[in-house]
């Protein structure tokens, strides 16, 4: 018994990816968090109506809040709101009643909510507030609020796990290299590779979208198939990126060992904590983060009803990505044959 014990403590020892997962990962994943999660310097920007009382303005701008005036043309808190996302909500109050209307249901609404209620609570702590949103509504679901980034992330990591494992057993079985002697280009193989989990890509959009809209009653105020055609660039970009990670590794044991480098890290930039609640600037690192664009398109179709004119951007986001891993998986072939 204990001569099994030591052979296995050699032979994880010996093993510089499962020493890293056991010791190093939790330590990095959990500096993340801490990082992430940590105090925000955030302050939330407010616009107050013109029929609000001096000194409930007054107020307001003694908390942490950026306080500006409301346009006097606006006729539609809302459409203002819509037409300035650098601004988190409007507030009214009026001898009738006192308004806040807000983008959206997120932490950074939650955020402005509690300072203005803060503000309130010093003047009137029995003020009633009625609360509005641009997108969504009080009483919606967390899976309404969030799952977007749960169809972006599922998408991605399983076909991601599928594609690195196989292309890692198309290795150990000698499959590739028996391919890679026959006149085939390198760029072929990566291309029929990635054209044939593409079928399957397809078959997941759509079946995750139907069951997601159809069954699970998520709301959706886009174009299903745009989301469709998001969801597919994002498991293109999966089965890419699984090749190269592959790359890397030599069996499946050592795909699953990269897991908390390669995705975890995406999680936390996938839309799940805002952006701009990020402290450090440790929000641009998501515009290196695949899921974080297929993430932003979707959220833009399904929550804001948006079409191709707010989607195109992120869409050629994932369409660089495929490129760049498109010549890297080409180049990291030249280690099985030169050509």
């Amino acid at each position: 018994m204990m001569q099994l014990a030591k052979r296995v403590v050699r032979q994880t020892l010996n093993d510089k990816r499962s020493v890293m997962m056991i010791l190093i990962a939790p330590l990095l994943i959990l500096t993340l968090i801490y990082l992430l999660l940590g105090d925000t310097d955030y302050v939330p920007v407010v616009a107050v109506d013109g029929v609000t009382p001096p000194q409930v303005t007054t107020m307001l701008e003694k908390q942490e809040l950026e306080v500006i005036a409301l346009p006097k043309d606006v006729d539609s808190a809302k459409t203002y709101l819509t037409s300035h996302p650098d601004v988190d909500a409007v507030f009214r109050a009026d001898r009738e009643a006192t308004n806040i209307t807000l983008q959206e249901p997120s932490t950074k609404s939650s955020i402005a909510v509690k300072e203005i209620q803060a503000g309130l609570t010093s003047l009137n702590p029995a003020a009633a507030i009625e609360t509005g949103y641009v997108h969504g509504s009080t009483d919606q679901s967390t899976f309404d609020s969030l799952g977007y980034v749960f169809l972006s992330l599922f998408s991605f990591f399983m076909v991601f796990v599928i594609s690195a494992m196989a292309f890692v057993k198309e290795r150990s079985d000698g499959t590739l290299e028996r391919l890679l002697m026959t006149p085939i280009k390198r760029s072929e193989v990566i291309l029929g590779y990635t054209m044939g989990y593409s079928v399957f890509a397809v078959m997941q959009a759509i079946l995750i979208v139907l069951y997601t809209v159809y069954v699970l009653q998520m709301a959706s105020n886009g174009n299903v198939f745009l989301v469709l055609l998001v969801l597919l660039l994002l498991a293109t970009t999966a089965v890419l990126f699984g090749a190269t990670i592959s790359v890397f590794a030599s069996s499946a044991l050592q795909v699953v060992q990269l897991i908390p480098f390669t995705i975890i890290p995406q999680v936390f930039f996938s839309g799940l904590i805002a952006l701009d609640l990020i402290p450090y600037h440790l929000g641009n690192l998501s515009y290196v983060m695949p899921i974080f664009y297929g993430a932003s398109a979707i959220k833009e179709i399904m929550i804001y009803g948006n079409g191709w004119s707010a989607i195109w951007g992120y869409l050629l986001g994932l369409v660089g990505y495929i490129i760049v891993l498109y010549v890297i998986n080409i180049r990291a072939l030249k280690k099985f044959r030169n050509a």
